[in-house]
């Protein structure tokens, strides 16, 4: 039987993939497996009894990565699951910035009590006309699963597109629509595009990617819009560039006291996977994710851990270590289990930066003196018994 907690309120659609082998459990200490959202877990100290965290959504800076593999606890996100959400938001964010939209309702509402507003409508509609996006050049920096979902979007809409990614992956290359072009050079969508869109994760190396001289360099009349994390961008050079009148609108789905109110800037109060759908498909993605490694050891979407899979284990045992990626680290762990009198069926190790992870099918039973003696190695973090 394995246990779970929640940190956040997590949609009953994932939860109910859990089968009978599962039980959910208030009391985090003697949980295997947590399930979080937003809940900040940097200061939380973890039982040894868990073994993994699943993130139902994308962004995973309220976890401590780090700390975690080296307690060998893996952390899964749930990439693509909100996609479609953001994507939206971001279609959302162009068309209330192009048309002034946002500025149109409000003179509305201003005006509710006008008789004659609907002939005054005629004369003032020109303050918000705005312009189409047809025809328009955007810029896609991150070609991840919701940048390729924007940039094949705004094609369809009539739009020329740029994408901007170093690393976009095969799957992602496979799925962009031939008319996108791929730069390799960010001043080329800077210098070029009426829109920028931003869909990188916040990192260390992308905090503050959209600099004061970045903005200095957009076309005049930009259109900025950030549905990624508010920190990519150095929001007071983008206000100074909206007052300057080279931003034309920033759009940012993180209101702070630094946009909020602002006039330029048009916030939404991180609404981009908020949908009943978004949430119901992170909540599933996560529980699948979650039930494979504990049942089988398999990881998939890990942010700290290579992924790895051997399937459903046939031998008559499987056990998982985890350790640092260093030279001779195999050879010692296939000599300690051969000298067992153990035979290995199969095996697979997947590294990842300085961690690694490594999986043994066996022909017998594991035993606790093979165990402890592999968790004495000085570069092992811990070995787990699957089967």
């Amino acid at each position: 039987m394995f246990k779970y907690a929640c940190l956040n309120n997590i949609s009953d659609k994932g939860l109910e993939i859990f089968t009978p082998d599962y039980e959910k459990t208030d009391k985090i200490s003697e949980a295997q497996g947590i399930l979080v959202r937003s809940s900040a877990m940097h200061d939380m100290e973890f039982s040894p009894e868990l073994l993994a965290i699943a993130r139902a959504g994308a962004g995973v800076n309220n976890i401590p990565l780090d700390r975690c593999a080296r307690e060998g606890i893996v952390v899964f996100n749930t990439p693509g699951a909100n996609a479609n959400g953001v994507k939206e938001m971001v279609l959302a964010g162009m068309l209330l910035a192009s048309r002034d939209i946002v500025e149109g309702v409000d003179w509305v509402r201003a005006n509710w009590n006008n008789a004659d507003i609907a002939k005054t409508a005629e004369k003032e509609k020109k303050k918000f006309a705005g312009t189409e996006l047809a025809g328009k050049r955007l810029g896609i920096i991150g070609l991840g699963a919701i940048g390729v979902r924007v940039a094949n979007m705004a094609v369809e809409l009539g739009m020329e597109v740029y994408g901007y990614d170093p690393y976009v992956s095969v799957d992602a290359a496979w799925h962009l629509n031939r008319k996108i072009t791929h730069v390799f050079d960010l001043n080329e969508i800077y210098d070029r595009c009426d829109f920028i869109t931003i869909h990188v994760p916040a990192l260390p190396s992308t905090k503050g990617m959209i600099s004061r001289e970045a903005v200095k360099k957009m076309k005049k009349g930009v259109i900025l819009i950030n549905m990624a994390r508010d920190v990519l961008v150095d929001e007071e050079a983008v206000i100074e560039q909206i007052g300057a009148g080279r931003i034309r609108r920033y759009v940012s789905d993180f209101p702070n006291p630094t946009v909020a109110g602002v006039r330029g800037c048009i916030t939404t109060p991180h609404l981009g996977a908020s949908t009943e759908e978004s949430e119901d498909n992170c909540a599933v993605m996560a529980a699948e994710e979650l039930m494979d490694y504990l049942e089988n050891g398999n990881i998939r979407n890990s942010v700290n851990y290579p992924a790895c899979s051997m399937g459903v284990c046939r031998s008559a045992s499987r056990i998982a270590i985890f350790h640092e990626n260093k030279v001779n680290m195999i050879n010692r762990l296939t000599t300690l289990i051969g000298g067992s009198d153990v035979n290995i069926s199969e095996m697979t190790s997947k590294s990842k930066g300085d961690v690694e992870y490594t999986m043994f099918d066996l022909d017998a039973p594991v035993s606790r003196e093979l165990v402890d003696r592999i968790a004495q190695i000085p570069s092992v973090w811990r070995v787990r018994i699957i089967k």
